[in-house]
């Protein structure tokens, strides 16, 4: 097999990032775009000693499976991945994912994956999204999303996993570039002045934030702009955040306010939160409500519980919990989201709940050794890279009766569950929740018990 050869290639599965996995006598090529049960003619652009890499040039006999996806730019842009795959099949693929990790890395033979809790109207539901902008090549301001592994972008002011009003917000924004002769950020020299657009909505409220990323120290005319968006239904927050350094990171630290609050407010059940531009908050409101629940029912809590929870960003699961438990502890490194989560326990007047600023990995070893802290149920929430091996060994060290962990990745969740199942902790059982429709991405809830 060389580079550019073309073959006949019948997909059998999709990878961990949703691309076709077929065979040619047995060696793995790799096919973005490609779904299992299509008959497709491949061009090889990559051969490594194992696998390869090849691109979809022609749909022979598309998959029974696969269906007319609404957007246009499902493959041009990186954001879904599996948008032409039907949504019970991308459950079932999600599902077996996560249980195939399981058993590969976490070394469980047999570990019960429940079946996913869906979305019935799995579109329009983020309620972030940040868009770069850039020229095109008339050297006019667009704005748009990625294309796959690239930094191009595709130009889109209407993501259909948005909300609505983004559309209209952007073009505001591009109108106003365009007037008042304002530049887009250019990657290569580090020139220009907008980068990004961060826009919020209050799915239960409402109430929408723009705040624009921007490599300078303000926008000339940004009032006028603030008379424009303020002008839409749900307006509340206009903010600058300052970015000027020459990385892939989208926010700066900087936050300069232009118009109305420095946040918007949102509910998750009963429990409201104010969230800021630099707040970590699930992106998908409709489904973080059955996360939640489903870890309050898991934590199986009856009012007397100590209970800690570790990463726990602006408070969102640390309030839900304090509902029901005796006393709540959370955990996070980020001294915004730690402002904002003290800020949510006092509009919701929850009293029973503590937030300290430091990493997990650090807070918890000390507060175990030095004040002999205990717990009657640990919650993980940890970013993508999982727990931190000290954090995980002071959780089999304070023994708590179980541990509640939720993850956004499925393989890292695999890896430390292989470790406290190794400290003595069962694990009962695993519960995906498809929080991204139509991208390979699965959030889970996995219940550990002492055993």
């Amino acid at each position: 097999m060389n580079k550019n050869d073309l073959y006949t290639l019948t997909i059998e599965s999709l990878g961990n990032e949703g691309e076709g996995i077929g065979k040619l006598d047995g060696f793995p090529l790799f096919v973005k775009d490609a779904l299992p049960g299509d008959v497709i003619e491949v061009k090889v652009l990559k051969v490594k000693k194992t696998y390869g890499y090849g691109r979809m040039m022609k749909l022979l006999k598309p998959s029974p499976e696969r269906i007319e996806p609404p957007c246009p730019l499902h493959r041009s842009c990186g954001g879904c991945q599996i948008q032409a795959l039907s949504y019970e099949k991308q459950l079932e693929y999600k599902r077996e994912k996560v249980k195939n990790q399981l058993i590969r890395i976490g070394g469980f033979s047999e570990p019960e994956v429940l079946p996913v809790i869906g979305m019935e109207r799995p579109f329009r539901y983020r309620n972030k999204a940040q868009f770069p902008f850039g020229r095109d090549r008339e050297g006019r301001a667009v704005t748009g999303f990625y294309a796959g592994r690239t930094h191009h972008i595709v130009p889109n002011t209407d993501c259909l996993l948005g909300a609505e009003e983004n559309e209209e917000i952007l073009k505001i924004i591009l109108s106003f570039m365009e007037k008042e002769g304002i530049s887009s950020y250019e990657e290569a020299s580090g020139k220009g002045l907008i980068r990004h657009a961060l826009i919020r909505k209050g799915f239960s409220t409402g109430e929408l934030m723009v705040c624009l990323v921007i490599n300078g120290d303000g926008i000339p005319g940004v009032e006028r702009l603030a008379d424009r968006l303020f002008q839409l239904p749900g307006m509340v927050s206009l903010t600058l955040n300052v970015n000027k350094k020459n990385t892939n990171v989208i926010l700066g630290d900087k936050l300069i306010p232009v118009r109305g609050q420095t946040y918007i407010t949102d509910r998750i059940g009963d429990v409201s939160y104010q969230i800021s531009p630099l707040s970590f908050y699930q992106v998908n409101p409709i489904q973080t409500k059955k996360l939640y629940e489903t870890a309050l029912n898991y934590a199986e809590l009856t009012g007397e519980e100590v209970v800690w929870d570790l990463y726990c960003g602006i408070g969102t699961i640390s309030l839900f919990l304090a509902q029901k438990a005796g006393r709540v502890y959370g955990v996070e490194v980020v001294p915004q989201a730690v402002e904002d989560a003290r800020k949510n326990a006092e509009i919701n007047g929850l009293s029973n709940v503590e937030f300290y600023l430091g990493k997990a990995e650090e807070v918890l070893p000390g507060k175990y050794r030095e004040n002999g802290i205990r717990a009657d149920v640990i919650v993980v929430d940890p970013p993508r890279k999982g727990c931190d091996r000290a954090c995980l060994d002071t959780m089999i060290s304070m023994a708590p009766k179980r541990i509640v962990y939720v993850s956004c990745d499925s393989a890292t969740l695999a890896r430390d569950l292989k470790i406290l199942y190794e400290g003595g902790y069962e694990l009962k059982k695993v519960r995906p929740v498809d929080m991204f429709p139509h991208t390979a991405g699965i959030e889970n809830i996995a219940l550990l018990d002492k055993k």
